[in-house]
């Protein structure tokens, strides 16, 4: 199966832009209400690990989406069209951490370079996971 309407380097940099956003003003709201400051810089555990699931089960939970993927009108969709799981979001989330910091970011400046150049706009983490991000809808979820 060939990915059908990829999402582009600026469609998918907006998305990653505003669940940065999200992620950072909600986290920010409970290490307030938890510590009683905004941040601190030596919380930072609690960002990490909200974005982490954040970041994972959403897409599992929403046919692909999280908050600032849904406003930039992409999603993670399987090579093969089945909804993504668990599985499928460890590997793009956790192995491709892995492999981007083993690179020392070089990993994450091809696959940017990727995005921008391939016609299907897969990077190196979609390759692994066996995904593309679309902007098309979901359909029969």
């Amino acid at each position: 199966m060939e990915a059908a309407n990829p999402a582009g380097f600026g469609n998918r940099f907006l998305a990653f832009v505003l669940d940065f956003i999200i992620i950072f003003l909600v986290t920010g709201i409970i290490s307030h209400l938890l510590y009683g400051v905004f941040y601190d810089g030596e919380n930072y555990y609690l960002t990490d690990t909200l974005g982490m699931f954040y970041t994972m089960l959403l897409p599992i939970l929403w046919s692909g989406y999280t908050l600032g993927r849904r406003m930039a009108g992409n999603r993670i969709v399987r090579m093969d069209g089945k909804k993504v799981g668990i599985g499928t979001m460890i590997l793009i989330v956790i192995v491709a951490a892995i492999a981007y910091t083993l690179t020392l970011g070089l990993g994450l400046i091809v696959s940017a370079f990727m995005v921008g150049v391939r016609e299907d706009k897969r990077a190196i983490h979609d390759f692994i996971a066996r995904t593309y991000v679309t902007t098309n809808p979901p359909t029969n979820y």
